[in-house]
């Protein structure tokens, strides 16, 4: 293991997108190379507290994507607060499965407002680097057949995923999202991050064992 390489402030990387795009084989080979290579990293992820995912799961159904977007910002307050800012404080490079992008997606397709959803969000920090990672919603869906999942009433219909997939390609087009084939082998997309974080961030130019 290489010695602890410094960088001057820490860096938030999110990897979006579908269920079943290999977020999070991803995000977490990423922390895995990032630490191999002398970087301090950390992987998380969202919803991330049991007890707000515990919400979801036992009355989401009742409700709406108005309620659920409610429920998520208040998870990603409380994760923005407990973890990813004192890691960003400590010149951490923090690997995020899921962010806010998550919500315009997936509420955003079950019809809240996008405005909304913004305002609602808007206390968080925006990412250094925003990657997603695109398949078609059937392919994704197949890919998570017996995989179990943190929310489990938050597994969606080929319907929503299609109109989520439509909302993320408007954030691609309009430049806050960095677009990576995600029906690629995981060795291909995972070079493709890597040299997106080496352009954006100019760490890991120089990474090539994956």
């Amino acid at each position: 293991m290489s010695s602890t390489r410094s960088i001057s402030r820490g860096y938030l990387i999110a990897i979006e997108g579908l269920d079943g795009s290999g977020k999070t084989t991803i995000a977490k080979h990423l922390v895995r190379i990032l630490n191999n290579r002398g970087y301090r990293a950390i992987y998380t992820y969202e919803p991330y507290h049991r007890m707000f995912i515990e919400i979801l799961n036992c009355v989401g159904g009742k409700m709406n994507a108005f309620f659920e977007a409610l429920v998520m910002a208040a998870d990603r307050y409380y994760h923005l607060k407990e973890i990813i800012e004192p890691a960003l404080n400590s010149a951490a490079i923090v690997v995020t499965d899921r962010y806010f992008y998550s919500s315009l997606a997936y509420q955003g397709a079950k019809g809240a407002d996008l405005k909304w959803i913004r305002e609602l969000n808007k206390f968080v920090i925006v990412p250094d680097v925003t990657i997603y990672l695109d398949i078609d919603p059937m392919a994704g869906l197949q890919r998570k057949i017996g995989k179990p999942s943190r929310v489990e009433y938050l597994q969606e219909n080929l319907s929503v995923l299609e109109k989520a997939r439509e909302i993320y390609l408007k954030m691609v087009r309009e430049g806050e999202l960095i677009y990576v084939d995600a029906s690629l082998s995981m060795s291909d997309v995972l070079r493709k991050c890597i040299k997106l974080i080496c352009v954006k961030l100019n760490i890991l130019c120089s990474s090539t064992n994956i």
